[in-house]
């Protein structure tokens, strides 16, 4: 894996997120709380646990450093209010990954789960983890959407990739 595919695959990562997002201001405010049969029980829940996941990753690739907790769904009452954190982890991200040499891909990250387990993964692996849980969460997120009238359309890489040419 080189630095340019994983760049690629989070370019991918975040027009997906986008498309989640613009979805989810269409359904309007109501849906973006209410109980869902989802695995994060609301849409919101399944939206903070994919910038948890994002968020969490980064950190600890970046700095070292495991966050003890993860974002609580309660710090974003609004969907303006999580798409606000979310530009800022974006910004965040890309900076790091930007930062990244192709050597870098393969060391292994050492960290801590945020139920203290310790573990180490390489770098790459991590990276990739990240969007493809993005994409798990995502398709819940989606299928709920639709559900209010509101699909955000094919989120596959492949539709990404015709786009961006």
């Amino acid at each position: 894996m080189q630095t340019g595919e994983i760049i690629t695959l989070f370019d991918y990562n975040y027009w997906a997120n986008a498309r989640i997002l613009a979805a989810a201001a269409q359904a309007g405010e109501a849906p973006f709380t209410a109980p869902a049969q989802l695995s994060h029980g609301s849409l919101r829940g399944s939206l903070v646990h994919i910038l948890n996941a994002e968020w969490i990753w980064r950190t600890r690739c970046q700095s070292g450093v495991s966050p003890a907790a993860p974002l609580a769904e309660e710090e974003f009452p609004t969907l303006a209010a999580l798409r606000v954190r979310w530009q800022t982890e974006e910004g965040a991200m890309r900076s790091f990954l930007a930062g990244l040499r192709d050597d870098d891909l393969i060391g292994a990250v050492q960290y801590t789960t945020t139920r203290g387990k310790p573990f180490a993964n390489i770098l790459w692996h991590i990276l990739a983890h990240v969007v493809n849980h993005g994409t798990q969460t995502r398709s819940e997120a989606a299928l709920q959407l639709t559900g209010y009238g509101q699909s955000p359309g094919d989120l596959d890489l492949i539709i990404y990739l015709r786009e961006r040419r």
